[in-house]
């Protein structure tokens, strides 16, 4: 429902001398938030935000600033005030809850520059309970069709130095641990980059934020459509937020034509962090689906020869060879050093454990020639996407896995070289559908080809969502590594199902790991704009037992009934078994819950969270009375009481519980656990008791009569 009407939104007049500053105040449908929109004396486009009677953002400036001529920065009077509110409900083609409601009170305010400039730009602003997302749109005009922005200065003007959970702003890497600091104390400068070093004040977005009067603050983007990513500058005295696009190889941070609007710049609100989890807000502000049948996209778990490389079991490449160029060389005469890990043999072993305990799919990485010299080479002809090694038989495995029902999941590791993906792509998803995939896991490993531009710069957000674009087109499932952080995208292709973006479970295999209050960052921070592959289900914690050289004193920084707890705590439809098969054949009774939890639901209950410390959530399953829970803690032990009044009254469940054992600790001893089952109903409770970088997971079913 869309009602609107020309200046509805209550308008103050400010006399101050001779100036007259006009000032637009909207409320959000239940009066939870207030924004008010005003220009400064020197024209300069400002806002601020209120949750009841308490500060979120104080009056702070937007401009957009252009190169080689005057920006959109000041000298504005208001030319027209519009003013609607709007109401519907939306079904998801896959998600956390069957239904989404999308109710916002809109403010667009079209604001003209002097007679010289005579150029119009419109501010629209959407307030929702749970926050505000407001851009900037550039209408086609006579004196504004093409055009370069050098900068974006949109401010975020905070009222205290609120608690602040943070990344660098690295425009190349989003694979960082978290620190969590107030915002005085931001300081990038003794951090270890993953690409390259950030400014020191620099963050990364999305960005969580808790003030002292008790409000969580969420700050990000939507719908990062041909524009760059936007970073924070943090000011640390002032506490004052301004935004930081990502460059192109130039310099420039987008060149745009009109009409064109910028993403939507999000603030999400509430006074309990558990409300930040729940916000639809980054979706709601994203376009519907453009896919018109979308039968074919299937939310799934798999598992994959992937974790045995990381724990040097195996390798991704064949032969010990180097300096190989892609055309030209003899691949069947190369010398195999033989612990190459997608091998026919291999792969089967694979499909059959996929197939007797019913995932849907296999992902194999290191399939195709081009790996022995692939990383920081900053070579352009890597990998051509449709050659398999010798040992590696494209049709016997496409007729093992079609005879066991079982799907392939194609790997594409570009090797950050896009402009050689970019020139391949149609071969590639022919050669995809020819044998079978109907999913890919993409990488973008290293630094970005065509040489200057960044991951998260205007270039590649267009490749990108373009490479979503092409796969949507040959329906093909996408899942993409070393991506721009999502944005909330997978609403407009859900073919999109997830993305990287993030620290995964991968870096605990590689020194020193994820510390255990990680994955309770993450849902408030990463996980925000959307769907992680974060990669969970590790059993073997120790892994010195894979290779004793080579992993001496590496371990996952959790137990393993975390690992469990994290299919229901980090959302996505596509979730991976991560582990070897040998390792769940040890202990098919806590694998039981990866079997069982499903990736697709109708309803979700944030339960209890707070960022950094603890999160326990319930999931319903899509389609059934059936409910999950996962509950996992920092590297501090609690006990977690749940009141399971989320069940159907009236229905008796089946409670599973997998828990932590009784001495069990994420670094002296984490596979310990213990599973038990109780009948409960909608009037019960449950106290799971959780051990030091520890969680529990738990299974409802209704009691079969």
């Amino acid at each position: 429902m869309l009602t609107k009407n020309l200046i509805t939104a209550t308008i103050l007049l400010v006399v101050s001398g001779s100036t007259q500053v006009h000032a637009q105040i909207i409320h959000s449908p239940s009066r939870k938030l207030t924004l008010q929109f005003q220009l400064s004396q020197a024209g300069e486009p400002t806002y601020q935000l209120r949750y009841g009677r308490k500060p979120v953002v104080l009056p702070s400036r937007l401009a957009v600033l252009l190169q080689d001529q005057p920006g959109f920065d000041k000298g504005f009077t208001v030319a027209k005030v519009d003013s609607s509110s709007h109401d519907d409900t939306w079904a998801p083609v896959w998600g956390e809850v069957k239904q989404i409601r999308n109710h916002y009170q809109e403010l667009a305010v079209t604001v003209q520059q002097a007679a010289e400039q005579n150029r119009r730009l419109v501010l629209r602003f959407r307030l929702f309970d749970d926050g505000l997302g407001f851009r900037y749109e550039f209408p086609e005009q006579d004196k504004l069709k093409y055009f370069t922005v050098s900068d974006e200065q949109t401010e975020f003007n905070l009222p205290a130095n609120h608690k602040t959970f943070w990344i660098p702003g690295d425009y190349d890497s989003n694979e960082y641990t978290y620190s969590t600091t107030r915002l005085s104390a931001v300081n990038t400068t003794p951090i270890t980059p993953i690409e390259k070093r950030a400014a020191p004040n620099r963050v990364q977005t999305p960005l969580m934020l808790k003030s002292d009067d008790g409000l969580y603050i969420n700050i990000h983007e939507a719908a990062l459509v041909n524009y760059p990513a936007m970073m924070l500058n943090v000011n640390t005295q002032t506490f004052g937020l301004s935004s930081q696009l990502v460059p192109g190889a130039t310099g420039a941070k987008a060149y745009l034509q009109t009409p064109e609007h910028t993403p939507w710049r999000t603030i999400v609100v509430a006074d309990n962090a558990p409300a930040i989890l729940a916000s639809k807000l980054i979706l709601n502000l994203n376009e519907p689906s453009k896919i018109a049948e979308t039968g074919w996209i299937q939310p799934q778990k798999f598992v994959g020869v992937w974790w045995e490389m990381h724990v040097n079991k195996s390798k991704w490449s064949y032969s010990d060879a180097s300096n190989l160029k892609l055309s030209g060389t003899d691949w069947a005469s190369l010398k195999p050093h033989g612990r190459h890990g997608a091998n026919t043999a291999n792969v089967k072993r694979y499909i059959d454990f996929a197939a007797k305990h019913g995932l849907q799919s296999v992902l194999v990485e290191g399939w195709n020639v081009g790996w022995e010299d692939w990383y920081r080479n900053w070579k352009e002809e890597v990998f051509d996407f449709v050659t398999p090694y010798p040992d590696f038989d494209v049709e016997e495995l496409h007729r093992y896995a079609a005879a066991k029902n079982v799907k392939l999941i194609m790997h594409h590791e570009t090797s950050a070289s896009v402009t050689n993906y970019e020139r391949r792509m149609g071969a590639a998803y022919r050669f995809m559908k020819e044998h079978g995939y109907d999913a890919v896991k993409t990488g973008y490993v290293g630094l970005i080809i065509p040489r200057g531009e960044h991951h998260d710069g205007q270039w590649m957000v267009n490749h990108f969502n373009h490479a979503a674009e092409k796969m949507a087109e040959n329906r093909i499932m996408v899942d993409m590594h070393e991506s721009v952080r999502p944005t909330g995208l997978h609403r407009t292709y859900p073919n999109w199902l997830a993305n990287e973006a993030a620290r995964g479970n991968e870096f605990n295999a590689w020194g020193t790991g994820n510390p255990p209050e990680h994955e309770t960052i993450l849902p408030f921070t990463r996980l925000m704009g959307g769907p992680m592959d974060y990669t969970p289900g590790i059993f073997q914690i120790k892994l010195e037992g894979w290779n004793p050289a080579e992993n001496k004193g590496k371990q996952v920084h959790t137990t393993l009934a975390k690992q469990l707890a994290l299919y229901v705590t980090m959302y996505s439809p596509l979730q991976m078994a991560a582990d070897l098969p040998e390792a769940y054949e040890q202990r098919l009774d806590a694998f039981q819950f990866i079997k069982d939890v499903p990736v697709d639901w109708d309803d979700t209950h944030i339960l209890a969270a707070e960022p950094g410390d603890h999160l326990t959530i319930a999931r319903k399953a899509k389609g059934k009375d059936e409910w999950y829970l996962g509950s996992i803690t920092d590297e501090q032990a609690r006990q977690q009481p749940v009141q399971l009044d989320f069940l159907t009254p009236g229905t008796r469940y089946v409670a599973t519980i997998y828990a932590d054992g009784k001495r069990a600790d994420w670094e002296k001893n984490p596979m310990a656990y213990q599973i038990r089952k109780v009948t409960v109903t909608s009037k019960s409770a449950l106290k799971l008791q959780l051990a030091s970088g520890g969680g529990a997971a738990v299974s409802f079913k209704p009691v079969v009569r």
